[in-house]
């Protein structure tokens, strides 16, 4: 079993009458919470194999014709929900043993969509044990921008030091890219040797879908409407991605240092942000937006997260651990303040150290 399909315990036996991940996760099994969901996950992933396959017969049937711009969104949303049923296979909430759940993770991700699921399941574990540590979690690390004015020694080239000064609206230009960077990500892991297992397999299905992908666009468009249709499909694919995970955790707190300070439960819980349930936000986040219960439970099934919320919601703060949670407008919000904070923090040490080396 994988870190990523663990819950662990607390590093720290809890004092009296502070949250305690055995008790709550307890209180999660006892109400069925925990269970797999097969009817639920076969439907979902029928229906969402129907759905692209309709996005690519639409992109046939319509042809030589600038409204497969339209096509182009479409598919970005469906390309955006095959990866979250990638995300949930390799958490183990499809199936509780690794092979079938790599056979749905590797065909979602890097088959249908591109999207390297070797890399992935390392890197989200990874992301999953240290969630908003400044040197340890990936999803930080990955990032143009940076979440705290010590990193600002990490971005010192001119383009580096504008993306910084800006970073409170360039992130969100920047995850126009995110979709490429996703696809590049397998082959790059593969170099450095990240990839852990079935890096030949992995290796094969991406370059098969990119071929694939290629060969369709520019045999069915002409040139000009093919490199558009590109651009689009991939940009909204990586703004969608990015949507996606960026209330998760952005604009909560940070912390740095080799050796991980915080217990299991309370790291989880300061640097998760939930997003308000509704029925909209389940389907486009893919449970994503219960950030809170899939981090003290990665393998619960989707299906049961919006059922879990108010009961850990309760058990938290009874216990006395804070619960963010916030609309979705108000949470793209807080991430842009909490960027443009740290980048008038940078401006402010900038102008100390010039005021400084006049002296």
């Amino acid at each position: 079993m994988s870190a990523l399909d663990r819950t662990p315990g607390p590093t720290a036996p809890p004092g009296p009458g502070t949250a305690n991940l055995r008790e709550l996760t307890e209180l999660v099994r006892q109400a069925g919470l925990m269970e797999s969901r097969p009817v639920y996950y076969t439907l979902k992933i029928v229906t969402n194999l129907l759905l692209l396959a309709a996005g690519w017969t639409l992109f046939a049937l319509i042809g030589d014709s600038w409204w497969q711009l339209a096509v182009a969104v479409f598919l970005a949303v469906c390309f955006g929900q095959t990866d979250l049923i990638g995300h949930d296979a390799g958490h183990r909430q499809i199936f509780r043993t690794r092979r079938p759940g790599d056979v749905i993770g590797y065909t979602h991700g890097n088959l249908l969509t591109g999207v390297s699921f070797g890399w992935w399941v390392g890197h989200h574990t990874k992301h999953h044990n240290y969630p908003n540590h400044l040197s340890l979690d990936p999803d930080i690390l990955r990032r143009q921008v940076i979440f705290d004015a010590g990193d600002r020694t990490k971005r010192t080239g001119p383009a580096g030091r504008f993306i910084v000064r800006h970073q409170a609206w360039m992130f969100y230009v920047l995850i126009l890219m995110e979709g490429l960077r996703l696809h590049a990500s397998g082959y790059v892991a593969a170099r450095k040797g990240a990839l852990k297992r079935y890096v030949l397999l992995d290796l094969v299905l991406l370059t098969l879908h990119l071929a694939a992908y290629l060969t369709v666009v520019f045999t069915v468009l002409p040139p000009g409407i093919a490199i558009a249709f590109i651009v689009v499909h991939q940009a909204v694919f990586g703004f969608y991605m990015g949507l996606m995970f960026a209330p998760n955790h952005k604009g909560l707190p940070v912390r740095d240092g080799e050796q991980e300070e915080l217990d299991w439960l309370t790291r989880q819980v300061i640097t998760s942000r939930n997003l308000m349930p509704h029925r909209v936000t389940d389907f486009f986040y893919g449970g994503l937006n219960y950030q809170i219960e899939h981090h003290l439970f990665p393998s619960m099934p989707r299906r049961s997260l919006r059922r879990a919320q108010p009961l850990v919601k309760e058990y938290l703060l009874r216990n006395g651990l804070p619960y963010a949670e916030e609309r979705l407008l108000r949470s793209y919000l807080n991430v842009a303040d909490h960027l443009g904070g740290v980048s008038d923090q940078v401006a402010a040490l900038e102008r100390d150290a010039s005021v400084q080396g006049a002296l």
